[in-house]
């Protein structure tokens, strides 16, 4: 299969055309971010760092810590930026931009979500790390790609039955993380969630300034959802497309949250920043000690 150059679009240069990348520009372990600032809040901590590329706002920096090479991408926010930096990622490590055909050997991807996240029930603390264990995606994203075979159906006929949905339009999609990678990071003191990735940071969340929500009733109707022993713990807005893309290409892919805002008792983090370097540090230390 080769692939036209209105598909698998390349920059002048042979880069790839949203990320500005070359094959060699990145890790196969990667650490994606929502906010470009947050790069350089991960990449500091590297021993070395070689290369350091934005455009729009993807933002890279590869480098090493401790012997093992990592690069840290940002994604902006939303599922529609998580479609482009993993199509784009992948089309990098398994097409050839010569020849514009898929390679034969295919490489894997390690990736780690570290984001924030707002808890839906109130005995999760503010500043705590929470691994999403299955992503539930409100957003639509993974219905325009095939991929009934992999979708945790049960969980999301019970959610839609649950929210009165059956007649809606919007029909949520549900992955779960990759057990092995959740294996080398995990300690006891992450705990595991179900996360709803919305398509919004207002109305999506049932936050109100201006707008009124369509249902006033939604937060507290996913906080009493429970399935199998499931509940929802959170709400932000990439993991779900993640976890979908990283399954549907091949890829392991984690997604762990710092809890800045707890939406069941109206808080919110006194110290955001230092939370998140928490989160941060943590995380490159189970990265690089296995």
């Amino acid at each position: 299969m080769k692939f036209e150059k209105s598909e698998l679009i390349l920059n002048p240069d042979g880069s790839i055309y949203h990320l500005n990348l070359f094959p060699e520009d990145i890790s196969d372990t990667i650490i994606t971010v929502g906010d470009p600032n947050r790069v350089t809040d991960i990449s500091k901590y590297f021993d070395h760092i070689e290369l350091k590329k934005e455009k729009r706002e993807f933002h890279t920096h590869t480098g090493t810590l401790n012997g093992k090479r990592l690069t840290v991408i940002s994604t902006g926010i939303g599922t529609d930026n998580v479609d482009i930096v993993f199509n784009e990622l992948d089309a990098l490590a398994n097409i050839d931009f010569t020849t514009l055909e898929i390679k034969k050997n295919r490489i894997r991807f390690e990736i780690v979500r570290v984001g924030t996240s707002g808890a839906i029930q109130p005995e999760i603390p503010l500043d705590s790390f929470l691994l999403s264990e299955y992503g539930v995606g409100f957003d639509g994203l993974l219905y325009f790609y095939k991929n009934r075979g992999i979708q945790n159906t049960e969980i999301s006929d019970n959610l839609i039955q649950h929210l009165g949905w059956e007649d809606g339009p919007l029909k949520p999609y549900v992955f779960k993380y990759d057990q092995n990678l959740a294996d080398k990071i995990s300690q006891n003191r992450i705990r595991l969630g179900v996360t709803i990735t919305n398509s919004g940071f207002y109305g999506p969340q049932g936050r109100q300034l201006r707008l009124e929500p369509k249902d006033s009733g939604f937060l507290s109707k996913l906080a009493a959802f429970s399935f199998r022993n499931l509940r929802i713990t959170n709400l932000e807005m990439e993991t779900s497309g993640i976890y979908g893309l990283a399954q549907l290409l091949g890829h392991r892919a984690i997604s762990l949250n710092c809890i800045l805002a707890n939406r069941a008792t109206g808080e919110f983090s006194k110290n955001p920043h230092l939370a998140m370097d928490k989160l941060i540090r943590f995380t490159l230390e189970r990265l690089t000690s296995y």
